[in-house]
């Protein structure tokens, strides 16, 4: 018998048995007997793991397999996901062709210093140390940018803001659309900007220097535009130059502005009846509504079998008025009243205590003392005080607390828009839109984007810096419009142009079961937009090469496959449209 060479290889046989597969793995040689091939079984294999007997079977066909670490060497991880979400989101909005139509380094910076404060705010010397650590430095070619270079970037971005903010509003902003106007402040770092003005603190920072800035938005809380202003400027003063930059620099001849009672005040009411084409909505302060209520136009009675009313009065000329008045206001009103007088009675009584033991003398500083207290819970006008050299007392003044009371859940909504152009629903629902750009205020200066504090001491790179804060919060907002499924966040916003315009606003039952549950439907974890990106940043970009000389062994990237969220995430920024 004669044999004339022979190859092993591995043989694989499945058969079924009462329901289940069973495999057997042979392995077995091949030899030719004279004219006939014949195979041989050299071993019983089924034992081994099935990733075992592969690798066998590959090596019977020629593959040869060495120890990982032999083959390839991985010299550096960088956290990549993030950063191409926020990118990918940029290139969707355009925001280069935005920023400037011809590509610059200055361009580069400015759109890496945008991604960077919406994936991790920090002070502009901080970020060059920072985005190195991730892949937005390469992605953006800033690598060997310095803060000197960032300045530079923040003065020219600056130069553009005129023209940017023309862009922005031409994509958000229509004739007869509602554009909202709110104004907030920020606190500084330092006593040197010329800005810098001590003010009504909208951060609860008393005593320190703050610069105010006004954002404009289209309904939906899109921004369009930002100014900047010192930090002692009133509400009222900031609303001319909105409408002057409505009319003038965005050429729009009809828009109806949404300010708040403060922001539209009754004097700036006359100067905005003269602009034609200009409509406006905002709301009576209280005072107003109490002479509606004494005067008999408006009846509480007229809300017993409805929350809304409209009206008209000889003082409010040309105007309508919508009344409402909501249950679930008043009851929160009213026992933040009883809590507040309670707490100003407690610290009274020791103030009384003192003067009675004799420890407090003199009607100054008995005074002095007495209004810290009232002043600091805003509720003076509900007491009566009787102040002498030795005595003090105090009382409620039960007539003023009942007529205040009397107003508890009601609030009148005032417009220069006629009926035929927007109902009385619309017009409430439109003046409640200025939560959106509350929603933005928080979302700049706190958790997400952080404007504050603000470090820089020029007056222009003040102004730089909350452009470029603005520029942030508009790719955020974007991304929590295409990210709302995986959020905690509620879907369906067609529901609101629906809803009762007077209720609290709830979320739907979809949205809850994401808050009870922290989950999706799907049985994934919701998200916050913090969470969400630093999930994505678990995407890593690994700079890989193989051992050997390094003039013959090149590198090469390899990036962690994305889960199944992740996947999601990246698709569905792929629907943001400019």
């Amino acid at each position: 018998m004669s044999q004339r060479g022979g190859a092993v290889h591995v043989v694989t046989t499945r058969r079924r048995y009462k329901g289940r597969v069973y495999s057997t793995h042979l392995l077995r040689r091949s030899y030719r007997e004279g004219e006939k091939v014949k195979n041989e079984t050299v071993g019983n294999l089924s034992h081994l793991p099935e990733p075992l007997i592969e690798v066998i079977r590959r090596a019977l066909h020629g593959e040869t397999f060495v120890a990982v670490g032999e083959r390839l060497q991985i010299l550096r991880s960088r956290p990549h996901g993030h950063v191409q979400a926020v990118r990918a989101a940029m290139q969707r909005l355009g925001l280069e062709s935005l920023i400037a139509s011809r590509p610059s380094p200055e361009r580069d910076r400015v759109c890496a210093m945008v991604a960077a404060r919406v994936l991790a705010p920090h002070t502009k010397l901080a970020t060059t140390r920072w985005w190195s650590t991730t892949t937005l430095a390469q992605e953006y070619g800033v690598e060997g940018a310095n803060e000197n270079a960032l300045y530079t970037a923040m003065d020219w971005l600056l130069e553009r803001q005129g023209a940017i903010e023309r862009k922005l509003a031409a994509r958000h902003l229509q004739e007869g659309s509602l554009a909202l106007y709110d104004l907030s402040s920020s606190y500084f770092e330092g006593t040197h900007c010329p800005l810098a003005k001590l003010g009504h603190s909208r951060d609860g920072k008393k005593g320190t220097l703050q610069v105010n800035y006004g954002l404009l938005t289209n309904q939906v809380g899109c921004p369009v535009a930002v100014s900047v202003y010192e930090g002692n400027t009133g509400d009222a003063k900031t609303l001319m130059p909105q409408v002057k930059k409505l009319r003038e620099e965005f050429g729009l001849e009809r828009v109806v502005l949404v300010g708040d009672r403060g922001m539209i005040s009754h004097k700036a009411i006359g100067e905005l009846r003269e602009i034609e084409g200009l409509g406006w909505i905002t709301a009576l302060k209280s005072g107003q509504i109490r002479t509606l209520i004494e005067g008999e136009t408006l009846q509480l009675g007229l809300f017993d079998e409805r929350n809304l009313v409209e009206l008209s009065h000889p003082d409010y000329p040309g105007e309508r008025l919508m009344a409402c008045r909501n249950p679930q206001l008043a009851k929160l009103r009213a026992h933040k009243r009883v809590a507040l007088l309670e707490a100003t009675e407690k610290e009274l009584e020791k103030v009384r205590a003192r003067v009675d033991r004799g420890r407090l003398r003199g009607q100054a500083a008995i005074g002095v003392c007495v209004g810290r207290v009232v002043n600091k819970y805003k509720v003076a006008k509900h007491f009566a005080l009787e102040i002498s050299n030795r005595r003090f007392d105090f009382h409620r003044v039960k007539d003023e607390i009942a007529a205040e009371a009397a107003l508890d859940g009601i609030y009148v909504i005032r417009t220069s828009v006629p009926k035929k152009q927007m109902s009385a629903a619309d017009a409430v629902r439109n003046y409640k839109a200025l939560a959106n750009v509350e929603r933005a205020f928080r979302a700049l200066k706190t958790v997400d984007l952080k404007v504050r504090p603000i470090h820089h001491h020029l007056e222009n790179r003040v102004r730089a810096h909350i452009f470029l804060c603005m520029l942030a919060y508009y790719v955020e907002w974007h991304l929590l419009e295409a990210w709302r499924p995986l959020l905690f966040a509620d879907e369906d916003q067609l529901a609101k142009a629906h809803r009762d315009p007077v209720a609290p606003a709830e979320r739907s039952e979809e949205a809850l079961q994401k808050v009870i549950t922290h989950t999706l439907p799907d049985g994934t974890p919701a998200h916050s937009l913090r969470t969400l990106l630093e999930d994505l940043s678990s995407i890593v970009r690994n700079t890989c090469r193989t051992p050997g000389p390094v003039e013959r062994s090149g590198t090469f990237d390899l990036l962690t496959t994305p889960t199944a969220t992740q996947r999601r995430a990246l698709e569905l920024i792929d629907k943001i449209t400019a």
